[in-house]
């Protein structure tokens, strides 16, 4: 008996498992393209108006070794246009290096220039962003609260415009939507400013207006500061403490509402290695709340249709997952058909849900169309979104595996260097990343990927191949960039020595 007869029955029900788990991800994202592009007028629409009473806000600004940007963020909090006497500002300090004395003098030269602004510097990480709000929000003083990572600039008319969207008592937060400071600076950061773009002005953009459940994105926003209390405050029982306190909110009867027409610039990474960890964190975080909140959404009494697509929003780095276990099946998708030429037509059938692999597609066109940009010249790069999805598979399984053996996430945050012009160097500056481990893993799995492109090749198979080439190309860039990042780094670094 060859092994092949042991396991073509398990591997055919896997198999047609992991695909209609990929084609369901995929009608979603068809199902949130076409209504975003049904409310795409709501990016463009006009402000809310103004609110009869001011209320008192606090701006909090978690910052932890941000260095080169901590004195934008520092500048451009002061600079909102509200009343000095209803606007707080907290600086929560975790830093760990210079950047302490240099946010010290910051806030010493703004306080002596009328502004309410505190350092609140903390000598240990407790709870990493987490603690700090948590900490923070004890000396609030006040109703709502503000939240700009170090790496954002909110405008002046920021709080006039947003606070209005708080049109109800039960609206617990409103989230404004992300642009970027530094979009054409590499291949790096315009990919990244299309992903996103579609977050923003699809996925966001589709769940708010039609009453399903989204997520505070942990920056550019405002809460109000009796839903955090009521829904239990921050924790860091996850690393994205945004997306917990966001479904604890929901849970609590509470509503949220997103202001699609405000614009937040930030930095976008510039560094592979801190994007790896950026997307790391955010796996990671989008898992643990998976495990908590996915059953008590179905033990809640919401409608059947949210209940739905919060599974598959907490859920939706498992696409990852899913593209890696169709990485290892392929080649024995491809021999099981080869001895058993009658699953051929099976197999088939499965290959029919792959038409949703132009789901991403469509996602980032309807985004970048909503903007106003034109998607048709972008069409390349946006095609090539998919294979850096792929290339991402090893680090999102990462951040799966840590959670199925229990090990301890440490929030680590994704290092800025004030790059907003495309000479701009940051190669030879503080917050050096180390060389990634997982690099080896994910050029192993390339070289396994171009193997079934072979394989693929030899038996005729071409969608399996057409896919594993494309496998292979995102390992290879998210290695490569990777690598040659480093040794950059390292040749820069023995130059200057």
């Amino acid at each position: 008996m060859n092994w092949l007869d042991l396991f073509f029955i398990p591997v055919a029900i896997i198999y047609l498992m992991v695909v209609s788990a990929l084609f369901v991800y995929g009608i979603n994202f068809f199902y949130l393209a076409l209504n975003a592009w049904k409310k795409s007028e709501a990016l463009a629409g006009p402000p809310r108006t103004g609110l009869t009473k001011l209320p008192k806000v606090t701006v909090q600004l978690p910052v932890y070794n941000e260095w080169y940007v901590a004195t934008r963020l520092i500048e451009a909090a002061a600079a909102l246009d509200y009343p000095t006497h209803l606007l707080q500002i907290q600086v929560l300090d975790d830093s760990t290096d210079e950047t302490v004395l240099l946010i010290a003098e910051n806030v010493k030269r703004l306080q002596e220039g009328g502004v309410n602004i505190v350092h609140l510097h903390r000598a240990d990480r407790r709870g990493y962003k987490a603690g700090a709000l948590a900490d923070g929000l004890l000396q609030a003083s006040g109703e709502f609260i503000a939240v700009f990572d170090a790496d954002f600039v909110p405008k002046p008319d920021f709080l006039q415009r947003i606070l209005p969207y708080f049109d109800h008592e039960r609206v617990a937060f409103v989230q404004a939507r992300w642009t970027h400071l530094n979009r054409e600076y590499s291949l790096l950061t315009f990919l990244q400013s299309l992903s996103i773009d579609a977050h923003f002005a699809v996925e966001q953009l589709a769940r708010a207006q039609f009453g399903y459940w989204f997520n505070f994105n942990g920056t550019a926003g405002v809460w109000r500061k009796e839903a955090i209390l009521d829904a239990g405050g921050w924790t860091a029982q996850t690393l994205t403490e945004d997306l917990d306190l966001s479904y604890r909110a929901f849970l609590r009867g509470w509503q949220a509402r997103y202001a699609a027409e405000i614009e937040v610039p930030a930095e976008l990474p510039v560094s592979f290695s801190a994007y790896r960890r950026q997307q790391h964190r955010w796996a990671r975080g989008s898992f643990e709340c998976a495990v908590r909140f996915v059953p008590l959404v179905w033990q809640s009494d919401a409608p059947l249709s949210r209940k739905i697509e919060a599974t598959l929003h907490l859920t939706g780095y498992g696409v990852h997952l899913l593209l890696f276990a169709l990485s290892v099946l392929y080649p024995i998708v491809i021999l099981i058909s080869l001895r058993y030429p009658s699953l051929i037509s099976l197999f088939g059938i499965a290959l029919l849900f792959s038409f949703t692999a132009l789901a991403p597609t469509t996602y980032f066109v309807v985004s970048q169309h909503t903007l106003g940009k034109r998607w048709l010249l972008l069409l390349p790069a946006i095609l090539f979104m998919t294979v850096l999805g792929a290339g991402m598979m090893l680090n999102t399984l990462r951040a799966a595996l840590q959670i199925w053996f229990g090990h301890n996430g440490v929030f680590e945050r994704t290092p800025k260097y004030g790059i907003v012009q495309q000479k701009q160097n940051w190669e030879t500056g503080r917050y050096r990343s180390r060389i990634d481990g997982l690099v080896l893993f994910e050029l192993i799995l390339a070289v396994f990927n171009l193997w079934t492109v072979w394989l693929s090749w030899r038996t005729s198979n071409w969608p399996i191949m057409v896919y594993s080439m494309l496998f292979a190309i995102g390992l290879l860039f998210t290695s490569g960039l990777t690598l040659i990042q480093y040794a950059r780094q390292r040749l820069l670094s023995r130059s200057q020595a």
